[in-house]
């Protein structure tokens, strides 16, 4: 079992940063994939980012180059760096915990934070 507590999120104009970050705890942190999803109004969950038990790192094409995401098994966290952001980025966003080996869609993660909004004013 795995709890997930995401934090940082915010209201920030177009341009601008913000780091996310999701606490773990329950389990040993380092034996789970971990990922971001965000959700807007009226859209589906989407996938932004992940990072694997071992280091191996993917994104969707509409944040590569933009975020960055990365692990500290020390703590117990992950963080989600977001640069350039835009308008198009408000969601809120999810962080997830699974150890399936798709790492892409909502169905490879079996644990869930309950969100923090990010909102980017243009």
């Amino acid at each position: 079992q795995v709890q997930l507590v995401e934090s940082g999120g915010g209201l920030v104009q177009a341009g601008g940063s913000l780091r996310l970050s999701c606490a773990a705890s329950g389990r040993t942190f380092s034996t789970y994939n971990m990922g971001w999803f965000r959700q807007a109004p009226g859209k589906e969950r989407e996938f932004v980012a992940t990072i694997s038990l071992n280091g191996r790192i993917y994104y969707a094409d509409s944040v590569k180059g933009r975020f960055t995401i990365s692990r500290d098994n020390a703590k117990n966290t992950v963080y989600l760096q977001m640069n350039s952001l835009k308008p198009e980025d408000t969601a809120v966003y999810y962080c997830a915990a699974g150890t399936a080996l798709g790492r892409t869609t909502p169905k490879d993660y079996g644990y869930w934070g309950q969100g923090t909004q990010v909102t980017v004013s243009s």
